[in-house]
């Protein structure tokens, strides 16, 4: 264990034994540092794996709280999916699922999407208006892949908010971030390769692999921290793999956050093996708190980090437009954007080069990141009330997502068809694993406002949920 995870269990102990009671206070980051020796970075990941395990809760500019006992449900605990390559087949599933999702009669539980009511769709309209005005007859060759240079110089200037040092020629624009995961993967891959996946995994990985006749490896995973590296560490030796696809901050749909030394420690195991990372990293702008999350890609010395990423789900939906980071495979990924879909819309990537120009996306980033935090915060207290007893939950530390394990004897499979008979949707946990696993478990959507619909379709959950026990 690290030194954080040791510092957290110890507070766990402390807060299960009674020593520490609700509402009061854990000690803070400089106290920790003086009284046990370990450095501040250590406190704060110790304290952000309590809130997520929802034991303790962060109050802005005072501190981190021990929650009331009736918030204290335990997370899931990490999963455990059968050793060996599997093909995979999820895709029906899932168009059942999203085909729920399109009216807007239906609580949206399942929707993969935030409220478009989040998003200054007004200033974006505005940003195309002068992007189109700006663009010259020329643009629609030399806006070829790579993409527009002015957004890929504003998305270079981003990377430097995290210390990382990104030229515009080394990003690679895509039809949103899954055109970008895709283009990466069919870069590192041949039909037949195994893949490495987290257990519960994102279904458009799934998806991706089904697609490509990929094979799926699946790894243990924290819902608190991501990936077990010891289990990844033995694939890496036993299967050996030709990629791994990660989602590192936020992951769809645990919520899991991997903490920046447990980043760091991965690349450096892929590095070794000389297995390349598609790391999936479109939440990572939506965390709580004042504080960023690293991507992996920051610790990578090697290139062999493809980092993919989008503004689909921070600012414009419908303008699908993302990018990748691909590395070493810069060019290769630049090519098949070239073969496969020629380019993306240059209008939209025009808009939000103007858009991100002065600053306006951070302003609204912040908001977002409030609104979200207090939805989500609103869905778990309505869970907490109506669910059955034995439930446990996440309490991710950003993005809009809650991974729900329901007692071992609900089927989400029959929750997901009852809910949709009272105009509910929702993603039932088969549609997250190669094998169809996780049959008692369900992801639901925090990032749409906190209505009278929403609320009553959560009570509507919980009493068809016992109904099932």
């Amino acid at each position: 264990m690290t030194l954080y995870e040791n510092y957290a269990d110890e507070i766990g102990r402390l807060i299960a034994s009674g020593t520490l009671r609700a509402g009061d206070p854990l000690p803070s980051v400089r106290q920790a540092r003086a009284s046990r020796g370990i450095s501040a970075s250590t406190v704060f990941q110790a304290y952000h794996l309590l809130e997520a395990r929802g034991l303790v809760r962060a109050r802005p500019r005072s501190g981190y709280f021990v929650l009331p006992r009736p918030l204290l449900r335990e997370a899931p605990p990490p999963s455990r999916p059968l050793a060996g390559s599997h093909s995979v087949a999820v895709s029906e599933l899932v168009f059942e699922v999203l085909s729920a999702v399109k009216s807007r009669e239906i609580a949206p539980l399942g929707s993969a999407f935030p409220s478009p009511e989040l998003f200054p769709l007004e200033a974006l309209r505005r940003a195309m208006n002068a992007g189109m005005r700006k663009l010259k007859p020329w643009s629609t060759v030399d806006d070829l892949p790579p993409g527009h240079e002015p957004l890929r110089r504003q998305i270079a200037r981003r990377y430097l908010h995290l210390g990382m040092s990104v030229t515009p020629e080394q990003i690679v624009l895509s039809n949103g971030a899954l055109d970008g995961l895709n283009l990466c993967l069919q870069a590192v891959t041949k039909p037949g390769d195994a893949v490495v996946v987290e257990s519960p995994c994102f279904y458009a990985a799934l998806q991706a692999l089904e697609r490509l006749g990929l094979k799926a490896i699946e790894v243990a995973t924290d819902s608190a921290t991501g990936i077990d590296l010891a289990a990844l560490a033995r694939l890496l030796e036993r299967r050996k793999p030709q990629a791994v696809w990660l989602m590192t901050s936020f992951q769809n749909p645990l919520g899991s956050l991997m903490p920046n030394d447990k980043k760091r420690a991965l690349v450096e195991l892929l590095a070794r093996h000389q297995v390349p990372l598609i790391e999936d990293d479109v939440y990572a702008e939506l965390y709580h708190g004042d504080a960023a999350p690293l991507p992996a890609k920051a610790f990578d010395a090697e290139g062999l980090v493809l980092h993919c990423s989008s503004f689909s789900k921070s600012l414009a939906p419908g303008y699908r437009v993302g990018w990748a980071l691909p590395g070493r495979y810069a060019e290769r990924v630049a090519r098949l954007k070239l073969m496969t879909s020629l380019s993306g819309s240059i209008p939209a990537q025009a808009a939000l080069a103007e858009y991100l120009q002065d600053g306006a996306f951070d302003r609204h980033l912040a908001q977002m990141r409030r609104r979200l935090q207090t939805q989500q915060q609103q869905m778990l207290a309505a869970l907490e009330q109506h669910f059955p007893a034995g439930t446990r939950l996440t309490r991710p530390l950003g993005g809009y997502f809650v991974w729900v394990e329901l007692p071992p004897q609900i089927d989400a499979l029959a929750l997901h068809r009852a809910a949709a008979r009272d105009a509910i949707s929702l993603a039932p946990g088969p549609m997250f694993s190669a094998r169809a696993e996780f049959r008692h478990c369900l992801r639901l959507n925090t990032g749409h406002p906190w209505t009278p619909q929403i609320e009553q379709a959560i009570a509507t959950l919980g009493r068809l949920a016992h109904g099932l026990c």
